[in-house]
This record gives C-alpha cells, structure tokens and sequence, in this order.
C-alpha cells in the first residue's frame, strides 16, 4: 500500500467530505446508543429537537455557539500560518479580566461605546498575550505549543488569585466571583426572555472579515504563504517575522474577544467556571472546519447542537451527556481522515 497525492481535489468533494465524515460519526456513536439499551433514531431526534426544537432550544444553541466561533477562528488564523496556538483559554480569560477591570466602573461610557471600547480592550490584551509565546518561538526557538499550553494554567491560577483576593465581590455571599460590570457593558439582547445577545452578531461579522481578509487581502496571502512553506516565503523575501506576530495579535485577540463575549453576554460576573473549555474546543472547531473562517460558524454551530441537545437528550432517555464529548471527539477523527483522503490517494500493490 502507498500513497500518492491527488492533483486536484473537485470543490464538490472538499465541501462534501467533512459532511460524509460527521454522518459517519453518527453512525459510529449510534452503535454506542444502542449497546445503553435506547434507540439510535429517537436519541438523535430527541437531540436535534433539544437543540433546535424551540425558540429558546435554538436560542441557547446560538449562544453556545458564539464563544465558539471566536475561538475556533483564533485557532484557524494562528493554524493558517502554522502557529500553533494552544493557548486560547488563557487569552479567552485575559480577555474577561480585561473586561472586568475596565467594565465594573474604571471606566464609564455610554453603551453604544462602552461595548466596543471593552471588546478591543480585550482584543488587544489577549493579542499582547500570545505575544510572549510568539516572541519565544522566533527569538528562543521555544515550541509554542508548550508554552501557550502552559500559560494557560498562569492565567487561570491569576484568575482564582483574583475572584478570591482583590477582585472578590463583598455582595456574593462569599461565592469567589468578581463584581458585576456595569449596565452599560451589558451586551443587548437579541430575542426577549433569551440569552441569545449581540455577540453573536459580532461573531459572524468576524467570521465573514476574517475570510476576506484570507482570500482578498495581501496579509491573508502572506499568512497562508507562510503556513505553507516557512522556508520558501523568507526566500521569496516575504516579512516572515511581521506576518506571524500579526497573526498572533489577530488570534489571541479573537480569543479573548470570546471572553468578553462570554461575560459581558451571559453572565455578566467573572467567575473560575465561566468558560467550559471554550478555548480547547476551538480548536476542534476550527479542524473540523478545515481552517475555513466560515466554516468556522457551521462547525461552531455543530458541536453547539451536539452539547445542547445532548443534554436534553441524556435527561429524555437516561442516555450520559458525555455522549456528547465521545460525537465530537469521533466527528474529529472521521473528519481529518476524510480531509487527508481528499489530499491523497491509496494504491494497493
């Protein structure tokens, strides 16, 4: 057996692979639903309608989705250019602090700019961030991976020095929280008596300026070049070192864009558990959306679905919620195999 790569790959398959790869998936985990004694058909319907059965099941949907949307197009841009930025949860958390330290009375405006004033605060801290890691891979050789790894556990230790030491709301009752920000960091509400609020709009506008900035402009063209031969872009007398720290600027400030989302959306107080894992599960969105900024928003969307419905499901038939974490991590798999078989062809001899 051998491989060889393919010459070309027609658009129908690229679009239609990552497809088959998650119906797949579903197949594969629809035998685990039966070995726990239910109905595959009824457990994916009851799934689908817990996550799109309803307003507020589609509501709660899109609002789990739009902390996954920035961070799984933090991952794609850095990915593009072969940053491998682990670091999302930190720089999702720089973000909420930033959010907090500004937005709980440092700094009052007017809500029309207190919104987008928070929102690139919290860009650019998380940009700065992803900075110290990026600085010690092209200074020190350092391997990024490791090192935004590990920053992540720093900040999330300086975000329990926080919510239990200086930044401890005397109101909570003793609960390690921040105080709340103030009315006017509030994000608005999209759909009355939901929690669907404006930073999911946010989060399609970056998708959609992410893409064109990929496709149309001579940056995304440099971060592409660069991912694809480091060596062959320096020869070719492309500003190596600029592009990958505008790329790191760019990722980590998506990320912690997620974070001021998370918090000036939904909760409004920062917490240890305000994210789930919203920076770790970006990465998994932006593979399963092949590093494409707007397939991004339907990968997003996906695992959303599969997290909210899962739930609805698991109380319905008795069926675990961790259902929901074995589909994605499946839905991964299938769908890097099928991408690699869309690149290469095997040959049996």
């Amino acid at each position: 057996m051998r491989l060889e790569p393919r010459d070309s790959v027609a658009l129908t398959w690229q679009i239609g692979a990552p497809l088959l790869a998650v119906i797949a998936s579903m197949a594969i985990c629809s035998g685990l639903i039966l070995w726990a004694g239910a109905s595959p058909l009824s457990a994916w319907g009851l799934l689908l309608k817990g996550a799109l059965g309803s307003t507020f099941a589609l509501t709660e949907t899109l609002t789990r989705a739009t902390p996954l949307i920035f961070t799984g197009l933090a991952a794609a841009v850095a990915f593009r250019a072969k940053l491998w930025n682990i670091g999302g949860e930190g720089q999702f958390y720089v973000g909420a602090c930033m959010a907090t330290w500004l937005g709980t009375g440092m700094v009052t405006l007017p809500a029309w700019l207190m919104i987008p004033f928070l929102f690139l605060s919290g860009a650019l801290a998380g940009g700065l961030f992803l900075l110290i890691p990026t600085w010690l891979k092209t200074q020190l050789k350092a391997d990024e991976v490791v090192t935004t790894l590990l920053l992540n556990f720093v900040v999330l230790l300086v975000v329990n020095w926080l919510v239990f030491g200086p930044w401890k709301d005397p109101m909570a009752m003793g609960w390690p929280q921040a105080a709340p920000v103030i009315d006017q960091a509030m994000l608005p509400v999209l759909v009355p008596k939901s929690s669907l609020h404006l930073g999911f709009i946010l989060a399609l506008a970056c998708a959609l300026a992410v893409w064109w900035m990929m496709r149309f402009t001579v940056w995304g063209f440099e971060i592409r070049a660069v991912g694809a031969s480091l060596k062959a872009s320096t020869f070719a007398g492309m500003p190596v070192g600029a592009t990958i720290i505008r790329t790191a600027l760019l990722s980590g400030g998506l990320a912690a864009m997620a974070g001021v989302s998370e918090l000036c959306g939904v909760k409004g107080y920062l917490t240890l558990d305000l994210s789930p894992g919203f920076g770790y599960s970006g990465i998994v969105v932006a593979m399963l959306a092949a590093l494409h900024p707007l397939g991004v928003v339907l990968s997003a969307t996906f695992i959303a679905v599969i997290y909210i419905g899962a739930d609805s499901m698991s109380r319905a038939i008795n069926i675990s919620n961790y259902i929901a974490d074995v589909t994605t991590a499946v839905s991964l798999l299938t769908v890097l195999l099928a991408m690699f078989l869309t690149r290469y062809r095997i040959r049996w001899k």
